[in-house]
């Protein structure tokens, strides 16, 4: 087994805020980073990357938060499904046709699945189970291989993140000090006050050489194609960083409202998280007590 140590990284926040005669000025940050503390690495840092395991894990996690959808039956008055709203008779035998329905006093067939502008003929039925099952040990397999694939600089980069090149991996961030008029007030990182918690935690990001990653996400964002649309789904946002954190507070609170950010507490993280549609390797930023809980 390889004992894996790295520095995390401490962020001090300068805070710059200029008083004209109309007032004080909006405040302005300014991040610089310091190595801190070496942190010994838990041993899912050091597993095997296992593509297959990933893909399996997603998938199963995408299917069971499938919604069961659909038509509604054919049942007396209630409104009938599509295809079958016509009123319709049957011609009976000895015409030398197809024993079809037909639209009544017409010759137009209707209702048949093999008929122009007739009903679905398998639809799809609400009974029907989309859920997969997977083993408990093979899911966390799946989850320590995406965390490893994490910390490959050549994977995150071919899944098309943008970082600084003198930036090391895994991201873990330490002590968090912000300078306001020559006087330093440390804080506990992941419980940072919410006033302007968003904007601080941009800066952050930027003074760790992230910030082309969250302007591809925001510069990303399009019109997603297709009839997905109409269903709540219209735009679609490139992913970018993912903050794991050991509990949600503040500065979950702050970088949710990023776009392309995603935060997750540590018990919660799962392949998904790091591979989202399967793909390995997703920029991760993480707290050292995340680190300390992963263990």
């Amino acid at each position: 087994m390889i004992i894996l140590k790295i520095k995390a990284y401490n962020l001090v926040n300068s805070v710059i805020q200029e008083e004209l005669d109309a007032g004080l000025l909006a405040e302005s940050y300014e991040v610089s980073i310091k190595d801190g503390k070496n942190i010994t690495l838990p041993d899912v840092f050091n597993s095997e990357i296992r593509q297959d395991l990933v893909k399996s894990a997603v998938h199963a996690s995408r299917a069971n938060r499938r919604q069961p959808y659909g038509h509604r039956e054919h049942d007396g008055k209630k409104s009938p499904q599509p295809g079958m709203k016509h009123s319709v008779e049957w011609w009976g035998k000895g015409r030398g046709v197809s024993r079809i329905m037909r639209k009544t006093g017409q010759r137009t067939g209707a209702q048949n699945p093999h008929t122009r502008g007739g009903r679905r003929a398998h639809g799809p039925m609400v009974a029907k189970d989309w859920s997969q099952k997977l083993n408990s040990k093979q899911r966390l397999m799946a989850r320590n291989s995406a965390i490893t694939a994490s910390v490959d600089k050549s994977i995150v980069s071919a899944r098309g993140h943008k970082f600084s090149e003198d930036i090391r991996f895994p991201i873990i961030i330490g002590d968090y000090v912000e300078s306001r008029d020559n006087a330093d007030e440390k804080y506990d990182l992941e419980t940072i006050p919410l006033q302007y918690s968003t904007r601080k935690f941009v800066a952050m990001m930027e003074g760790l050489g992230l910030a082309d990653d969250l302007i591809r996400a925001k510069e990303g964002r399009k019109i997603r194609a297709g009839k997905a649309t109409m269903r709540g789904r219209k735009y679609r946002t490139p992913k970018s960083v993912l903050l794991v954190v050991s509990k949600k507070e503040g500065l979950h609170k702050a970088a949710k409202n990023v776009p392309g950010v995603d935060v997750v507490a540590s018990k919660d993280l799962c392949a998904e998280d790091l591979a989202p549609g399967g793909d390995m390797g997703r920029l991760t930023v993480w707290t050292k007590s995340a680190i300390e809980e992963l263990e």
